[in-house]
């Protein structure tokens, strides 16, 4: 077959074809087995290593998957000199298979090493087959050449240390997010593709090594009280923990996890922005893999004060259960500054409610604290008091374990139920903040009930705290029982009247526009055009102002979105051209946008384009003197005026309009998505 007998022997196992790469694999293995050490050196291993380049990947892969099984064949000083120089090479392969076989086979051969002389070029090999970009090489990186490096190498503090420190490399070559000296963000890092992707990778491998580093610390324990033979967490016993607080015993091993990992952990936290809650995550299984692992006794004794200094608590830490010894280095990650304080609330306070506290076995302590935190110490002058986004950001990270659901919401029906108004407003603030990380039936039996009191509060202030979040919920969910109550909710806010409440509204739908249902879309529609037919009263131009702002900012977002051809007719374009009646409280920018959509609704050609997408950059008042009358961008051309009196354009225009400004409505869209991304990460 495919005259196989014509090749020579050294060549014949590499004319491959996939499906027998098994057999070719078997065939170098009989092979060696029949010639000897000598004649596998000197000729079976060369031809392997004339392999390594080639231009198939199904030859480089037999010689990665060779390497393992002719190790066995071979002189051990050629094992870690020849055969590892081969999987060195071949870990740098450009095919994932190649280096996912080359990684396997690495961890095949270190037991038949002949001594630890390659012990660090083997460990660099390691951390960079873990964090190789392919996710399939990482997981063969994790769960056999990790393993197998601390079984070969038995170095594991060695590893352990480097791990750290890559880590907090990884985090702090990335730039800050600002540069101006003592602000939040100068501590905070952006981080790169890359760098996202190491950390989280070698947050993994702490979380693979982590059972090597218990069983370490059990073997060492100095205490009679622990019994090595067992890896149950109550090895870590109260009674233990006493002793090591009393004793002058050495335990570096079980010191480690308190005095090098954790502190090295909420370093890393304090770098990373709000929105990295992928790799928080993972920071917190790990937590909660060591207080699975160490114990109760271990959690609540050891890690619980440790937590609680770092995020400013300093007043709930108890340091019974640590030697006189190690309390100075843990009473030092209480923040010193207010700058360092606000960060510790910011990154360390999710962690202390989500893997510390959230351990299942206290979750009734969780409770307690988040009571203390969020209704009880809002009135002493307490940290809470003083730093509430952040107590609420740290609450919507718990939320995303929807094993902590219950818990949240008790407390959230306490802060409703509350006769102070600051609590009440704080609880909106929450709903709105969690409402994301909810499904259909928790919005629907928890948040909108919720809302639905806040909203029908006899505080004006807690009312109209409450809008914003019944947008978020038209945001995320078009469940048609949500949307109808939504509306019924809306439409009592309306009845009141006031200027504050219109504008609350209008803005809260308007954010909702481009996820929520056709219903919700014609219901601001048809609340727009009611409040622009009524002519504002009074000569408060701030007031006309922001009305105005808010109404062109709602329907330029109704614009970017596929409206019925009657819609358009009975209640956009008039709303439009009310609007414009109105000059006076029109911003520059909002008004050349109305202008386009109304002659592009109404029948224009797509010789606008360039405007629309030019004006419709124009979100904010405050770039107005760039899209002005007299700025570059809204010169005419051909001196063509708009009467924003004129008449409505006829009906059979309508038919026409969708498909020739279905280009610039979607671009309008797009750039809108654009800049509010650009906020998002700002």
């Amino acid at each position: 077959m495919l005259h196989m007998h014509n090749l020579s022997r050294h060549t014949a196992f590499f004319v491959l074809i996939p499906v027998f790469l098994v057999m070719c694999l078997q065939a170098c293995v009989e092979l060696a087995k029949s010639v000897g050490e000598m004649r596998t050196e000197t000729e079976l291993l060369p031809q392997c290593w004339e392999q390594i380049n080639h231009q198939y990947e199904e030859r480089r892969l037999l010689v990665a998957q060779s390497c393992g099984e002719l190790a066995v064949y071979v002189r051990p000083e050629i094992r870690d000199s020849l055969i590892l120089s081969i999987v060195q090479q071949l870990v740098e392969d450009a095919a994932t298979v190649v280096r996912e076989a080359a990684t396997h086979n690495l961890a095949l051969l270190l037991p038949m090493f002949p001594n630890l002389d390659k012990y660090y070029k083997v460990e660099e090999l390691m951390f960079q087959l873990v964090c190789d970009p392919s996710g399939a090489v990482v997981e063969v990186a994790l769960k056999e050449l990790v393993p197998a490096v601390v079984r070969w190498g038995d170095k594991l503090d060695q590893i352990s240390r480097v791990l750290l420190a890559h880590i907090l490399a990884s985090a702090q070559r990335c730039p800050p997010i600002s540069g101006v000296e003592g602000t939040i963000d100068s501590h905070l890092r952006v981080l790169g593709e890359q760098e996202r992707w190491n950390i989280g990778v070698l947050l993994r491998m702490l979380t693979e090594l982590l059972p090597f580093i218990h069983q370490k610390a059990i073997q060492t324990c100095p205490f009679a009280s622990a019994d090595p033979t067992s890896s149950t967490p109550e090895n870590f016993s109260a009674s233990c923990l006493k002793s090591y607080a009393t004793g002058d015993s050495e335990w570096s091993a079980f010191e480690w996890m308190h005095t090098d990992c954790l502190p090295d952990l909420i370093k890393l936290a304090c770098l990373l922005p709000v929105k990295e809650d992928n790799l928080r995550t993972i920071i917190t299984k790990y937590l909660l893999e060591v207080s699975g692992l160490y114990g109760k006794d271990y959690l609540e004794h050891i890690m619980l004060p440790v937590f609680l200094v770092a995020a400013g608590d300093i007043d709930s830490g108890d340091f019974t259960y640590f030697p006189l010894s190690i309390q100075p280095k843990v009473r030092g990650l209480r923040p010193k500054t207010s700058t360092a304080e606000k960060l510790a609330i910011m990154c360390v306070f999710p962690l202390l409610l989500s893997g510390i506290l959230g351990s299942p076995s206290s979750r009734q302590q969780l409770e307690e604290y988040l009571r203390k935190v969020l209704i009880q110490n809002t009135k002493d002058g307490s940290f809470s008091m003083h730093h509430t986004t952040e107590i609420i950001n740290a609450v919507r990270f718990l939320c995303l374990f929807v094993e902590h659901h219950s818990v949240i919401f008790n407390i959230l029906w306490e802060m409703v139920a509350s006769s102070d108004t600051s609590l009440k407003i704080n609880a909106a603030a929450l709903l709105r903040a969690l409402v994301p990380y909810t499904d259909v039936k928790i919005a629907s039996t928890h948040i909108l009930p919720a809302l639905v009191t806040l909203g029908s509060d006899q505080n004006l202030k807690v009312k109209y705290a409450s809008i914003d979040a019944f947008g978020a919920v038209a945001q995320h969910f078009k469940n048609d029982m949500v949307v109808d109550k939504i509306r019924i909710q809306m439409d009592a806010f309306l009845e009141d009247g006031s200027h504050e409440a219109s504008v609350s509204v209008i803005r809260a739908l308007a954010v909702a526009v481009p996820h929520s249902t056709d219903r919700l879309r014609e219901y601001l529609l048809t609340k727009i055009f009611k409040m622009t037919c009524i002519t504002p009263v009074g000569n408060d131009i701030e007031r006309r102002r922001e009305r105005a702002n808010v109404l062109c900012e709602a329907l330029r977002a109704l614009d970017a979105t596929d409206l019925p051809a009657m819609g358009i007719r009975d209640l956009l374009l008039p709303s439009i051209q009310n609007l414009l009646k109105d000059l006076d409280a029109l911003d520059p920018a909002h008004k050349e946008a109305l202008e386009i959509i109304s002659r592009e609704r109404s029948g224009g050609t797509l010789e606008s384009i360039s405007k629309v997408m030019g004006a419709h950059l124009g979100i904010a008042s405050s770039v107005s003197s760039f899209f002005g009358e007299n700025s570059l961008l809204t010169k005419k051309e051909g001196g063509e005026e708009h009467d924003p009196a004129g008449p409505t354009a006829p009906e059979q225009n309508l038919q026409a309009q969708p498909e020739s400004t279905r280009f610039g409505r979607i671009m309008r869209s797009g750039f809108g998505d654009i800049l509010r991304g650009q906020s998002k990460g700002q």
